[in-house]
Parts: structure tokens; sequence; C-alpha cells
């Protein structure tokens, strides 16, 4: 462990990445540094909270946050990007409209945040300044950061109609899975999300990430394959989807 690092409160998990278990709901922000751009995943959940992020991350790149990734548009995931001004934002397709969604979206993301526990004026300034991904990932990306070139995957839906995965190779490839894939409680499942797909977007990940790799959740610790691989299968039986 990088004591930087770890000193800031985040954790490093290869040379190139590290991240971060936000307070309050346990949402993991993750962080990339190339030798030119550096990219952030998941920017938190308010302006407030982002601000603290980018300061941190920045410090500990000794470059700004030139990438946002967003794993998918929940408020915990997505509330923060208003912060990373200048930032290049990228997302599943389809999730820029629906962030828009003719003041739908914001209005939807403010109420969900404020039902979580977000102060009311906190959440409604994150909904007016929130920002929207303008390059939308249909398959796979490839973003070059400057010594490391990481792939942005649309492995979903799943847990969302718009989930995105993150994938930077290293002494072991390191993949950022948004709420995919959680290890501090159970799977949430909610009215977005498409269940009979979720074991086949978790078979895509664990086909792209290998079973070497760090798999990063939305909420909790590391694991390993075997780990997704056991949720997938769980998630198959709680969905009565059968093999193929």
């Amino acid at each position: 462990m990088d004591v930087r690092w770890e000193e800031a409160g985040w954790e490093r998990l290869t040379g190139r990445a590290g991240r971060r278990r936000l307070p309050v709901w346990d949402c993991t922000v993750g962080l990339v540094v190339g030798d030119e751009s550096v990219l952030l995943i998941d920017p938190g959940s308010s302006v407030r909270e982002g601000s603290q992020v980018r300061a941190e991350a920045e410090r500990l790149a000794g470059r700004r946050v030139t990438h946002i990734a967003f794993t998918h548009g929940h408020f915990d995931h997505v509330l923060g990007g208003a912060a990373f001004a200048g930032a290049e934002v990228y997302g599943a397709v389809g999730l820029d409209s629906l962030l828009e969604g003719h003041g739908r979206g914001r209005d939807e993301l403010r109420a969900d945040a404020v039902r979580h526990g977000l102060a009311p004026a906190e959440a409604a300034e994150a909904a007016d300044l929130l920002v929207v991904p303008r390059h939308l990932v249909s398959g796979e990306w490839t973003l070059e950061l400057g010594g490391v070139q990481v792939l942005l995957a649309n492995v979903g839906p799943g847990h969302t109609r718009h989930d995105l995965a993150v994938f930077v190779p290293g002494s072991r490839e390191v993949v950022f899975c948004g709420d995919l894939v959680e290890e501090s409680g159970d799977p949430s499942a909610g009215p977005d999300a498409v269940p009979r797909q979720w074991p086949a977007a978790l078979d895509r990940l664990l086909s792209l990430g290998g079973d070497d790799a760090l798999y990063v959740p939305g909420h909790g610790a590391v694991v390993p394959a075997a780990f997704v691989r056991a949720q997938r299968d769980t998630l198959a039986t709680r969905f009565g989807v059968s093999e193929a």
C-alpha cells in the first residue's frame, strides 16, 4: 500500500489504479492515473462530496481529472459530477437521455437522493448542475490516458439499463463493476433493473476480466472472480434465469 494513498483514505490497487469507499452509502470512487490524463469513476453523491473527491484525486495523481466515467445513473454515482468542470464524461448509450429526461431525470434523481438521506438543498443543487455524459459507449471504448489504455465496456443491462464497467490493465487487471456487483449487501434490484439479463451481464464482465482480475464492486470490498461467479449464480436463482 502506498502510504500517501492510505493516509488520504484511498486504497491503491495497482500502480495505476485505486479507489475510495465514500461514507454514508459506501459507494466506490475509482481513480486511474495515466502519464497524461486521469480518469475518475463515479464522482460521488453531491457537489460537496465531488469537490472533496476531486481535491483528493488530483493531489494523489499530481494532475487534474480529465475524464469521468459513470457506471450507471443512480444518484450516489452521478450527482458529484458537477464538481469536475472541463472533464470529458462517459456513460453507457442511453444514459444521457435518461438523465436529461425533459426534467424528469433530474427530478427523480433529486427525490431519490432525498429519500436516501441527502439534504434537500444539496440534492437540489446537484440535480440543477447535473452533468450528462456526452461520450456514449454502445459496445467497447478504449481510452488512452498515457502509459495505460483503459477499456470502457457496456456490459448491461442488469442492475440498470445503462451499466458500464471499466477495465484497467496492470500487474493484475482491475475491473470497476459499478452496482452490477455488490459486496457489502445483497445486489439491489430496483424498478430500473433488468433482472433476467443481469446474470448474462456478469458473464460478460467475467469474460472480459478473467479469473485473475481484482473486481471492485459499487459498494463493498474488492473481490475475486469466484465471488462474482457466485453472485451471478445467486442472481440467476433469485430471478429464475435458467442456463443457456
